[in-house]
């Protein structure tokens, strides 16, 4: 054996080394979200067939600007609730997950959050029902099921979905938002929900949020001059997945490679570094791509001998 092979079999030896503790098996599992689907309390089978009372779901309290007076009499209370899905022709949304879901009215700070300390309904004190936990190694997806346009919304209207953990002042600090905005290409109807999604990258040790209980919230975020109208929400989802896998690395005439293997569909993006203490922000990308089967072979074409390391992380 040359020196010049030997060498090449060393280098392969260090990253197969250095490769095995920095991977984690991806699987992807759905947290509980209790009454994610707005299905209790039953809401009465007669007009107007919606009510203000939500389970599990504490909602905003009314800001200093609002005067029921001003607004029909209508409580604070009464602009968020939950509706029966009344199997009318023009007015049936044809993919609710059962047979409710939850309306919210577009006025600024109108919304509904949940966590481990949230109070739902005139509770004094927190189910604790949602439990789940920012764990290190795993990103979360949040999907919510959105209409627009109801009671003739205005186009520009927002709305905010979002994840977040409480300080130790108990304050609500957002972690990831998505904004969905009203417009007639977004929400051609008003009887087939449109899937969004909040993403948070694979949580790090380092991360205020870090074993942090999670919460989700859903805010209306609109402007003063465009309120009014409301939104129909159900099927709240969260999925929490693990950090890739990446084995089955080798030296070739092409540089190094090794395997990525994931949940299909999952971007990624490929880090590296000579140093293990080099932070996050620091490591150099090689690039992204996803990993469309789940398993997928990456290269890095490196010509220089010495100890690299590699992570992949979601996207």
């Amino acid at each position: 054996m040359s020196f010049k092979n030997h060498s090449k079999f060393k280098r392969s030896a260090w990253l197969c080394c250095l490769l095995t503790p920095l991977a984690l098996a991806l699987k992807a599992g759905n947290v509980a979200i209790p009454n994610g689907s707005f299905e209790s309390p039953l809401v009465p089978m007669e007009n107007p067939y919606a009510i203000p009372d939500m389970e599990e779901w504490q909602k905003t309290p009314q800001p200093f600007w609002y005067d029921p007076s001003q607004n029909f009499n209508t409580p604070w209370d009464f602009l968020m609730g939950t509706f029966f899905n009344v199997p009318n022709p023009g007015t049936f949304i044809d993919n609710a997950d059962g047979q409710q879901a939850a309306f919210l009215f577009a006025l600024p700070g109108a919304g509904l959050f949940q966590d481990y300390n949230s109070l739902s309904g005139t509770n004094t004190t927190p189910s604790h029902a949602f439990n789940a936990t920012f764990e290190v190694g795993s990103a979360y997806d949040l999907t919510v099921g959105v209409i627009g346009g109801g009671g003739n919304m205005q186009p520009g209207v927002t709305l905010q979905l979002g994840l977040y953990y409480r300080d130790a002042a108990s304050n609500l600090v957002m972690v990831a938002t998505t904004s969905v905005t009203n417009s007639p290409t977004t929400f051609p109807n008003n009887t087939h929900l449109v899937d969004f999604q909040v993403h948070l990258p694979t949580v790090g040790a380092s991360d205020p949020w870090a074993g942090q209980h999670i919460g989700i919230q859903l805010l209306s975020t609109t402007a003063f001059e465009l309120a009014g109208g409301y939104w129909d929400l159900d099927n709240v989802r969260l999925v929490k997945t693990l950090a890739p896998t990446l084995l089955n690395s080798a030296v070739t005439t092409n540089g190094f490679t090794f395997t990525v293997q994931s949940e299909p569909g999952r971007p990624f993006t490929i880090f590296t570094t000579t140093n293990l203490m080099t932070i996050a922000s620091n490591w150099t990308s090689l690039g992204t791509f996803t990993n469309v089967t789940g398993s997928t072979i990456f290269s890095d074409s490196i010509t220089t001998l010495g100890q690299r390391y590699y992570r992949a992380q979601a996207r």
